[in-house]
């Protein structure tokens, strides 16, 4: 059994000038709408398990609250969460990149950031232990949500296990869903942890809302987020454009932050994993997509009242 695990393979398009918008996916997503009711995910810690992250990206700066390193790199220095690779650096500033920065924002502006490196080198890579141990870690600390844009071909039970004491815990386990799809929706392409039916599984659409070529196919699919030319951070203070349901997993994780911000607000009270998930659904948009493909819908993350007239009067749809 092949016991290696990677980042979810992305494309890299090129590195950036400094931004100086909101990006353009969490825009579709509509996250500023959930900003102008003043929530912006204070308080809810997200776990990155991923290939580490530049701390001192200036967009980052705040809200990095500590990390542990689980792989080989730096001898295996526990304290050290060194981004040799980009994509953790990448994923990081979509969920949450501050909104003082002079780049780029991400979904849940205000929530904090827990760095656990799972996948070493230049090439992301790692084993499955080390996933792991590191969501172990993630449960010790008591995180909120565990966010995990990376793969491997196989079931792994002692990964599936701590999954479902993640979930036990309360956590959200949000997961890119792959990319190894061959743009028939009615083969399915399985990438684990993805591929486990207690994660939230994130599939790729383009800014036009349109299905990505290369994302994966399957039962498991719970919903599609923006995952085609996300402008994000990378290490030396930079920015970059990246491509693959990588980068759609962090923007459901961001707006989970913001929805468990919200609605414990408006409940008063703390909301389990169930209705977490059921609130997450509630925002999504059905796109005309098989359920394999699109699972629940896009994510769109206005207010309920707002979302049921955009859908009233929408006249989008897409034939496949």
């Amino acid at each position: 059994m092949d016991h290696s695990i990677r980042v979810i393979p992305h494309k890299k398009e090129f590195v950036l000038d400094v931004p100086t918008e909101i990006p353009q996916g969490v825009e579709l997503v509509q996250a500023p709408s959930i900003w102008k009711t003043g929530v912006k995910g204070k308080d809810v810690v997200i776990a990155v398990l991923d290939t580490g992250c530049d701390h001192e990206h200036p967009d980052l700066e705040g809200r990095i609250i500590g990390g542990r390193n689980f792989t080989t790199d730096d001898d295996g220095d526990p304290e050290n969460v060194t981004d040799y690779n980009g994509h953790g650096t990448h994923v990081s500033g979509t969920m949450a990149a501050n909104e003082n920065s002079l780049g780029v924002i991400g979904v849940a502006p205000e929530a904090s950031l827990l760095i656990v490196k799972v996948l070493a080198g230049e090439r992301g890579s790692g084993q499955y232990d080390w996933i792991v141990s590191g969501i172990q870690y993630a449960i010790d600390q008591k995180v909120d949500i565990i966010s995990m844009s990376l793969g491997g071909p196989n079931d792994y039970k002692p990964l599936h296990d701590v999954i479902k004491k993640a979930v036990d815990a309360n956590i959200l386990v949000v997961c890119a869903a792959g990319n190894e799809g061959d743009e028939d929706h009615s083969t399915e392409e399985f990438s684990y942890p993805a591929g486990y039916n207690e994660v939230i599984s994130v599939g790729a659409i383009d800014f036009d809302r349109r299905s990505s070529y290369f994302t994966n196919s399957n039962n498991e699919v719970d919903l599609v987020a923006p995952g085609e030319d996300i402008i994000s951070t990378v290490p030396g203070e930079k920015y970059a454009k990246y491509s693959g349901t990588s980068m759609s997993a962090p923007h459901v994780s961001g707006a989970l932050a913001l929805i468990k911000n919200l609605e414990e607000s408006n409940f008063e009270r703390i909301l389990t994993e169930p209705e977490l998930y059921a609130q997450l659904i509630r925002r999504t948009i059905p796109l005309s997509y098989q359920k394999s493909l699109e699972g629940n819908g896009m994510l769109y993350l206005t207010t309920p009242d707002l979302l049921k007239k955009y859908l009233e009067e929408s006249q989008f749809s897409i034939s496949v």
